[in-house]
């Protein structure tokens, strides 16, 4: 089948959509003159603004106005005909749209196997099943407008990236105390940004009030002041990232960014950073592990222990192993 036009709907969760660009970058491998057309949640999309075979971004604001279903039906429609159309999520919703999609081949994403791999496997497996290709996923591939990144001049000190939320929910988040200890150890040889989401401003502003209390000032909040494109220009040029289980964690993995990853109540088998080797991963075993819940269920001396019992000095031990 002669490919050129290619529809894909790329998961919502910003760190699901950087694990999916191997698969996308092997779909490219095999038709490298399609035009894709993306559709995804506002943050997914800036993934993708500068890529080069992307020449259309619908953002799926289809639960904002009206009826949801009459606002996916426009939005099939909008994108004409289409050689492939793949979906990378598995509700009903991305059902529903890919039926009104005029695709030549149409593809739902689907869990082959109950085994715990990582999810980046998960996705190009689904694009090799859809397209009958073999591949195998290598780097996460996030391309960048080059006239706007930051310049790679270095001040006296390096940069640390501190990311203390998780838009998930609370029980992927280390303390903010712990990490303004971490900080503070480090203030000396690092600069720190600190960064965060709309919804994260006030632990981000909890951090600051501790750093300025030990005497740190060489840092910079930013959590709730920066675009997609800002977040990941900044996260690109860290010397250091230390990060709860998130989609900016994903961001550093794509740069090969020396990371520290602190995790909790989710598979890090399956949503660790990928093929960063510059990465370590800092956590606590208890039975109740991994819960995936959003919010620690547990009541008393047990409750959010698998972050609570994370302590900062242990997380600087393992940031000499990685610098």
């Amino acid at each position: 089948m002669q490919v050129k036009k290619i529809f894909l709907e790329i998961p919502t969760w910003l760190g699901d959509a950087v694990m999916a660009t191997p698969a996308i970058e092997n779909i490219i491998l095999v038709y490298p003159n399609c035009e894709i057309t993306i559709l995804g949640s506002f943050v997914s999309s800036k993934l993708f603004v500068h890529h080069p075979n992307v020449k259309n971004i619908i953002i799926d604001d289809s639960r904002k106005n009206g009826n949801r279903y009459k606002n996916l039906y426009k939005m099939a429609k909008s994108v004409g005909q289409v050689d492939i159309a793949l979906s990378f999520r598995r509700n009903f919703t991305s059902t529903f749209l890919l039926y009104f999609i005029d695709a030549k081949l149409k593809s739902r994403y689907k869990r082959y196997t109950k085994d715990e791999i990582h999810l980046v496997i998960r996705y190009n497996d689904f694009v090799n099943k859809s397209l009958c290709i073999k591949t195998k996923p290598e780097k996460l591939k996030i391309y960048q407008d080059d006239n706007n990144l930051i310049n790679s001049a270095k001040n006296s000190k390096l940069t640390l990236g501190i990311n203390p939320g998780a838009t998930y929910g609370s029980a992927k988040r280390w303390y903010p105390k712990e990490f303004s200890k971490v900080i503070s150890s480090l203030s000396d040889t690092y600069d720190t940004v600190i960064f965060g989401g709309n919804g994260e401003i006030d632990m981000a502003k909890e951090i600051e009030t501790e750093l300025i209390e030990n005497g740190v000032i060489n840092f910079e909040n930013l959590a709730g002041k920066t675009s997609v494109e800002e977040l990941i220009q900044k996260i690109s040029a860290l010397d250091l990232f230390i990060t709860n289980d998130s989609g900016p964690m994903h961001l550093a993995a794509a740069f090969n960014i020396p990371t520290i990853c602190i995790f909790g109540p989710t598979k890090f088998k399956e949503t660790s950073q990928w093929q960063n080797q510059n990465s370590i991963i800092v956590k606590k075993d208890f039975d109740c592990m991994p819960c995936m819940k959003r919010e620690c269920p547990l009541k008393g001396d047990a409750h959010h222990q698998c972050m609570k019992e994370v302590k900062a000095e242990e997380v600087l031990v393992n940031i000499k192993n990685i610098t």
